[in-house]
């Protein structure tokens, strides 16, 4: 066996032309080589919006056995947007990204070239960096909780050829952040503070509207949903920002015996997070650098 595979190893190594300490070089020539015609082609289109969204793999279950708060647990919200700030840091070319609940969504740069705009680099890099994160990040929040087992996310991927098309479904997902939160806060106020059952509960809302739900929150447990926390209501959006940060520096001066502190101020572009309406105009036209042709 041993010498079989010397010579097959040799084979490859004649064929590729590789040389000792050049480091990589392209794959070898050989006579396996045609197993690469199987690999589909997953580019992109060009001049489209590539959008990366992740989602928590049976989240549901992971949250009951981590003990998450209901129906919002701040830890878990903010891991979550620590992972995709971290995912922004390494992948520079994401313009914006909005998150809520279990799932975040990536957005890349229209003219975007990173990983020559294939689609399963794409989504395989950000969601295995946000996934790493999550675990290596999951102490600074749970600092009580041990992490029972790996938590799973899973991607897709999808084009949006026009700004407008991008815009809608960012506006869909802040959407669907609202609905979703406004039926969650008042099932588990019915269910913690009611005594439902969540059986009860989910009968209770059935086919009820969102006037109902507030009129359910403000009527029997003076809760107006407007005084909501906006991370809550609006989600979170991650955007670029320069930020002014201000140090404390130890110089020692000319003629001076002894070193002083001095504050110094720089300039960086951090992943800033907001909690604010991205579905009207407000938010676009006061940080138009985010859809711009040539950002």
């Amino acid at each position: 066996m041993r010498g079989c595979w010397r010579v097959a190893a040799a084979a490859i190594s004649a064929g590729s032309g590789r040389a000792a300490g050049r480091g990589r070089s392209p794959m070898a020539k050989s006579k396996f080589e045609y197993v690469r015609d199987f690999e589909a082609d997953d580019t992109c289109l060009p001049n489209c919006w590539i959008v990366v969204r992740l989602d928590g793999r049976n989240f549901h279950r992971f949250a009951e056995q981590h003990e998450f708060k209901k129906p919002n647990d701040d830890r878990a919200l903010h891991l979550m947007t620590r992972c995709a700030q971290t995912v922004m840091q390494e992948l520079e070319d994401i313009a914006i990204a909005y998150g809520q609940s279990d799932e975040y969504s990536f957005v890349f740069k229209r003219k975007s070239k990173w990983f020559k705009r294939r689609a399963s680099k794409f989504m395989t890099h950000v969601v295995s960096q946000f996934a790493s994160s999550y675990v290596f990040y999951w102490k600074d929040y749970f600092k009580d909780q041990q992490l029972l087992y790996p938590p799973g996310f899973d991607g897709r991927i999808v084009l949006y050829p026009s700004t407008q098309n991008l815009k809608d479904y960012l506006s869909w997902r802040q959407a669907d952040c609202h609905v979703n939160n406004l039926y969650n806060t008042v099932f588990w106020m019915l269910v913690q503070r009611s005594g439902l059952t969540p059986v009860q509960a989910q009968d209770r809302l059935q086919g009820t509207l969102a006037g109902d739900k507030n009129e359910i929150l403000f009527s029997e447990f003076n809760i107006n949903y407007n005084n909501e926390p906006l991370m809550y209501r609006k989600g979170t959006v991650l955007i670029w920002q320069k930020v002014n940060e201000v140090t404390t520096k130890k110089i020692k001066l000319p003629k001076e015996t002894e070193e002083k502190e001095i504050e110094v101020t720089r300039s960086r572009t951090k992943v800033v997070p907001l909690h604010c309406d991205i579905i009207g105009d407000q938010f676009w036209e006061e940080y138009p650098e985010i859809l711009a042709e040539d950002s």
